[in-house]
């Protein structure tokens, strides 16, 4: 028998705690492990700009036939806009729709492993869980390089280079190119020159998973990693999320980049762009990335929807130096205030997995096992609760 011969697979951990937090009957209980942006109600609203384009697409929208393997050009163009600005030229630039960041980076790596089966994915130490999923389910050889430094809840930037010395000719290093996730700790500018000219000096391709674009230090400011390692290498992969920035999660939209060396590569990894998506689910959402190139292609929408990515992006940082501030407070001690200097929406406490069951067993606060907060799951009332919290549980 075929289906009674599966094997049980490992449970996703994020999506257990949050049956966990759902059954827990306290009323004062927090979550701070779904990664989805909250306002200080714990909704995830609708964004104003994209109310607004649904609500014209609604009036013109004539057909809900399929679009292109690769999904609408335009779609295309606005976001790589949005992303590369003028960095390279559009000669360059091959680019695939795809069902979410989770579809782009999947894409990615089917493309790596057909243009080059031998090459080894180095993976930061930590990353998102799924990209080593992926990576495993689809036998891809990888290597963590250091990134974190649990001591100083910053980067580990001399560990991460010596590490990254070591990649080979061909070998494609895994970046985040704002607000790292889980750490919240990012690379300055300088640094990410560095690693730029070392990608360069080891004939290395850099795939860069950008899903937090604006939600660091602004739109043009969480670009400049990508497009510096964009001017240096001969060939970039970016995989790009609209879940966060566009509040369009359930709607998947997401973009594949590749960044070839000239026009007669762009046109061959574009039509393998192209095959990839026909095999895997042959035309990507369209709801989404419309909304998207409604709102990047019109003034008014697209100033509102800048303008509610920075209110979000300043609630962020509020909350952070809140936090920071009040645990300095309770703990007598300036050792959090590395809370204040990450970026986007996710932190790492530095907490045991035995502080965080503690945390979660004696006062209802609910974040992944590496101690990964979503500084969206805060408000002001309730960021004393964590610190108390943090400071109770030894952390």
């Amino acid at each position: 028998m075929m289906l009674t011969a599966l094997k049980p697979q490992p449970a996703d951990k994020i999506l257990a705690l949050m049956a966990a937090f759902r059954e827990d009957a306290r009323s004062d209980k927090i979550d701070l492990g779904v990664g989805v942006y909250k306002d200080a109600e714990g909704r995830t609203p609708v964004m104003r700009a994209v109310k607004a384009a649904e609500k014209r697409l609604w009036e013109i929208e004539e057909t809900k036939s399929y679009t292109a393997l690769t999904g609408d050009p335009a779609y295309g163009a606005a976001l790589t806009q949005l992303i590369l600005g003028d960095t390279v030229p559009d000669d360059r630039i091959a680019c695939a729709a795809t069902p979410g960041g989770t579809g782009a980076f999947r894409q990615g790596m089917e493309l790596v492993r057909m243009a080059a089966p031998d090459a080894r994915v180095w993976v930061s130490d930590p990353t998102w869980p799924n990209h080593l999923s992926i990576l495993r389910h689809l036998g891809i050889p990888f290597t963590e390089y250091r990134y974190f430094d649990s001591a100083t809840c910053d980067v580990d930037f001399d560990g991460m280079m010596a590490d990254l010395d070591r990649v080979a000719e061909g070998d494609v290093v895994l970046l985040h190119g704002c607000c790292h996730n889980p750490t919240g700790a990012n690379l300055t500018e300088a640094q990410w020159r560095q690693v730029a000219d070392l990608l360069v000096r080891k004939g290395a391709v850099p795939f860069i998973d950008l899903a937090y674009q604006g939600f660091g230090d602004g739109l043009e400011a969480d670009a400049q990693g990508t497009r510096i390692v964009a001017r240096a290498c001969r060939e970039v992969l970016i995989g790009a999320s609209c879940s966060k920035n566009f509040g369009i999660y359930r709607e998947r939209a997401g973009l594949l980049i590749a960044l070839a060396p000239d026009a007669a590569s762009t046109r061959l990894a574009q039509g393998t762009l192209a095959y990839l998506n026909r095999q895997n689910f042959s035309f990507p959402p369209d709801h989404g990335a419309r909304l998207v190139t409604m709102i990047l292609t019109d003034d008014a929408l697209r100033a509102a929807w800048q303008a509610e990515v920075e209110d979000i992006r300043r609630g962020l940082l509020t909350l952070r130096e809140q936090l920071a501030d009040e645990l300095r407070r309770q703990s007598n001690s300036d050792r959090f205030d590395f809370i204040a200097r990450h970026r986007g929406m996710f932190s790492r406490l530095g907490a045991s997995p035995e502080q965080v069951e503690a945390m979660r067993r004696d006062h209802g606060i609910y974040m992944v096992g590496d101690s990964r907060i979503n500084v969206a799951g805060l408000n002001a009332r309730t960021v004393p609760l964590l610190a108390r919290a943090m400071v109770a549980a030894g952390v």
